[in-house]
């Protein structure tokens, strides 16, 4: 089956945006707080979902879109690995939300005062909650990693200016 261009980009754009509902969802059902890593992740599946959409309806630059989608992806999957090496091993990471606040932590902080319900963070990274056998770190990884073939496979193999 040949997806066209547009199918393609529509259907990353809903898969990353309805990942990042089912994670507000599931944080409410479950009362998880939500932590810095956690909140980064969000904003890097709405930065994967945000350039699908401008595959979309800007086709003249649907390769840049694509590579894009691709680095969100691959920081996203940088960031859940992060988060479960230290779910894995809280006493060798180093805590977020103590300390001074990285540029990380800093962006999630603003964004939180921004928009409290979506982006703010109150929980700790190293806390683990399991869904199904797996912490939400872990499943993220599933998740970009997903998104990152698809991003990858599509700078491929679309034409660039279709």
């Amino acid at each position: 089956m040949k997806l066209s261009p547009r199918i393609a980009f529509a259907l990353i754009a809903v898969t990353a945006s309805a990942l990042v509902i089912a994670g507000l969802v599931i944080g409410e059902w479950l009362r998880i707080n939500p932590y810095p890593l956690c909140i980064f992740q969000r904003v890097l599946y709405l930065a994967v979902a945000a350039f699908a959409i401008l595959g979309v309806v800007l086709p003249g630059a649907r390769r840049l879109w694509a590579i894009l989608i691709a680095l969100s992806a691959a920081g996203g999957l940088a960031t859940a690995l992060y988060q479960t090496w230290m779910q894995l091993y809280p006493e060798q990471g180093t805590q977020c939300g103590y300390g001074e606040p990285n540029l990380i932590e800093r962006l999630v902080d603003w964004l939180g005062m921004q928009w409290s319900y979506m982006f703010m963070a109150t929980g700790f990274c190293s806390t683990r909650e399991n869904i199904l056998g797996l912490s939400i770190a872990n499943w993220s990884i599933l998740c970009f990693a997903m998104l990152l073939g698809a991003g990858m496979w599509t700078s491929k193999t679309l034409p660039p200016n279709r």
